[in-house]
């Protein structure tokens, strides 16, 4: 072992990375509030229809489509840092409207909608930003670990946040709520401040246009077979995801009168099963190989989250139903993480912010049109029936990534 290696600090002794791992984690509780909040104030103060329930996820996620694209090509011309610590401050006043909006008896589903959408433009560049920030802060060789301590720290407050958020929408009203969140991202905001590396405003070339750029970072991941596959399987798993996600709570609050605690208990258990599979990613990508580690992945976690849709009802079945939602979420983040950790390690870093967002604007930007198909299956067939369609098709996304894996082993 070489002294280097020797006197190598650890990844949280590094200050500039544990500082980035602070304020992602204290605005990641703020948000699992949020994923609980935001809905029940549609489908209670609001009386929100399934279908307007299914429109306000639909809002959640459409930054992502319409200004995915665009957005990495932008913070390939930007200091990264500085987008993040915008996007935070954006987040923390458009939550902070809606409690206000509350207290003066104005909130209404529109502005609800506006909020929703005008958040997922901030976390459309706040998250491009951040994955294209990470690599200047850590070594290549760490990208994995570090992308692990902050899953694993996403899921740890994530795990708390939905119960305690629904017992704290019991006490203080779903608005009210909400202001927990905007809090967090000012934290947020503050701590990234603070990050001491240099941010520098990322070279361009000469008379470079934007409309080219965006297509650089298009070829780029359509010309590689692994990053195509990886973004293809994570489209189909996130657009099928949300068409049983969106109605999910419409379930539980609106058909099964279950109260927001008890809503917030089957959040609490995927992100308990999230954290424990973010322990498990380095082994099961060492046993198994990365591409092998990854079809497992998909395959049991599409099956679990398949197998729990009949347990969702007001009686013990329900524990069993979160049980194999917390599974399913264990065993999906090898796949997850191991798929951020490959874009960084392939792409060239001038290419990053638009590899990134060309795999957020297919893989996020297809999350809209989950949640709206979600809500027209939930209002003219059932909410069940859209829980049964969204766990059918996450089992189908294996396939690019089947193919794509055995077709680089024969070569």
């Amino acid at each position: 072992m070489t002294t280097a290696t020797l006197e190598r600090p650890r990844l949280f002794r590094l200050q500039d990375f544990r500082r980035l791992w602070i304020g992602d984690t204290v605005s990641q509780a703020g948000t699992a509030v949020t994923a609980l909040a935001l809905p029940l104030v549609a489908i209670g103060p609001l009386g929100a229809s399934p279908f307007q329930a299914g429109l306000l996820v639909t809002c959640e996620f459409l930054g992502f489509l319409l200004l995915g694209l665009p957005a990495g090509a932008w913070v390939d011309r930007m200091r990264r840092r500085r987008v993040m610590i915008a996007g935070d401050l954006a987040r923390a006043a458009l939550l902070a409207s809606l409690p206000l909006a509350a207290w003066l008896g104005v909130l209404t589903l529109p502005q609800l909608y506006g909020v929703a959408f005008g958040l997922s433009v901030c976390t459309a560049f706040f998250d491009i930003a951040s994955q294209s920030h990470l690599p200047q802060l850590v070594d290549e060789d760490r990208l994995v670990e570090a992308n692990v301590a902050l899953e694993a720290s996403r899921t740890v407050v994530a795990a708390g946040g939905p119960g305690a958020g629904g017992a704290l929408v019991a006490a203080v009203t779903a608005p009210l709520a909400l202001a927990v969140d905007a809090v967090s991202f000012l934290v947020s905001a503050l701590l990234l401040s603070r990050v001491r590396r240099p941010d520098p405003r990322p070279a361009r070339a000469p008379g470079a246009r934007l409309r080219d750029e965006i297509a650089e970072g298009l070829g780029f991941v359509a010309r590689d077979r692994l990053l195509r596959a990886l973004t293809l399987t994570a489209t189909i798993s996130n657009a099928c995801g949300t068409v049983g996600a969106s109605m999910l709570l419409v379930l539980l609050a609106g058909e099964l009168g279950l109260s927001p605690f008890l809503c917030g208990l089957v959040f609490t258990a995927e992100a308990l099963g999230g954290f424990l599979g973010s322990l498990l990613v380095t082994r099961a990508a060492t046993r198994l190989g990365e591409g092998r580690a990854m079809i497992a992945s998909v395959v049991v976690s599409g099956t679990l989250w398949l197998l729990a849709v009949p347990f969702f009802h007001a009686d013990a079945r329900y524990a069993v139903a979160c049980l194999l939602q917390g599974l399913g979420w264990t065993a999906f983040m090898t796949f997850k993480i191991t798929t951020v950790s490959l874009r960084q390690r392939l792409t060239p870093a001038p290419l990053l912010g638009r590899v990134n967002a060309t795999f957020r604007f297919l893989a996020w930007g297809s999350m809209p049109l989950g949640a709206l198909a979600g809500g027209l299956v939930g209002q003219y067939a059932s909410v069940r029936a859209a829980l049964w369609t969204g766990a059918v098709g996450e089992l189908l996304a294996v396939i690019p990534l089947v193919v794509a894996v055995r077709r680089r082993k024969e070569a």
